[in-house]
């Protein structure tokens, strides 16, 4: 159970900072990630480079990567940064987009991950359960399966990994060492812009720098995600207005709306 004078702590605390976030994150969400990033008070900088990657990690309060437009050179980046990330034992959030889609997908998460065992590994049901299991597949990088589903499988994944596994959608599951923490913020419109999900995971990596326990974190990412989609989604007309509101709804966020709006068990 998380508290609202808890998620608001870290809200100021990433104003007051602010947190580097270093994102190795995928063409289509660049732009929308690092605005929330900005939003919340925390300072994005995206840099996918090897020749960098490790410079950049050395400067972070927190490393972000994000698989979602694969290719070999951006790989070798995001082993370079992790392996730095480890080194200076700065949190590491993981987002597994399109695990299951295909093998060559699927594969890179598992050598990532056994290589570099970060700290927080979030993503969809898909997603997640593509992780723990080949039977799984993933349609491109949508969810096909109810995170209420696939809860077994990110007990699992956390198991397997030792670390948070953030699992989202109508209920957002945040679980670790055989205990979980229940999000029920949030709204329909989400799902329908693209690049929400790879917010979530930018946004847990402005908490993860702000506070070493990850699992409150986590948590909290989730429930101002989740609060900042119900704010939006009381002013807005559809999916294109929706992006620059909850843009908004982050930037203009207050101790009230988290002491109103949290729901979680």
């Amino acid at each position: 159970m998380i508290k609202a004078e808890s998620v608001w702590n870290d809200v100021v605390k990433i104003r007051e900072t602010p947190p580097l976030v270093h994102n190795i994150t995928n063409f289509v969400v660049m732009n929308n990630t690092a605005n929330a990033l900005l939003a919340i008070g925390a300072s994005p900088v995206m840099a996918h480079a090897e020749e960098e990657a490790a410079d950049m990690a050395s400067l972070a309060g927190a490393l972000v990567i994000n698989i979602g437009t694969l290719n070999p050179q951006w790989i070798r980046g995001m082993e370079i940064a992790m392996d730095k990330a480890r080194e200076r034992r700065i949190p590491i959030v993981f987002d597994p987009v399109g695990a299951g889609a295909t093998p060559y997908r699927s594969q890179t998460c598992r050598d990532l991950l056994s290589a570099y065992p970060p700290d927080i590994i979030r993503g969809n049901a898909s997603e997640i359960g593509a992780l723990v299991s080949d039977a799984v597949m993933t349609r491109g990088v949508d969810s096909t399966l109810s995170s209420d589903s696939a809860a077994d499988s990110a007990r699992r994944l956390s198991g397997l990994y030792g670390c948070v596994v953030s699992l989202s959608g109508s209920t957002d599951y945040i679980v670790k060492d055989g205990n979980q923490i229940l999000i029920f913020n949030g709204h329909p419109l989400m799902p329908k812009v693209t690049g929400l999900g790879c917010t979530a995971t930018a946004l847990t990596g402005a908490f993860a720098a702000v506070n070493a326990d990850y699992t409150a974190a986590a948590a909290h990412a989730m429930a101002v995600m989740g609060i900042a989609g119900e704010i939006a989604a009381s002013t807005t007309k559809g999916p294109g207005s929706f992006q620059s509101d909850f843009l908004d709804a982050l930037y203009n966020l207050r101790e009230q709306d988290v002491r109103e709006l949290l729901k979680a068990g």
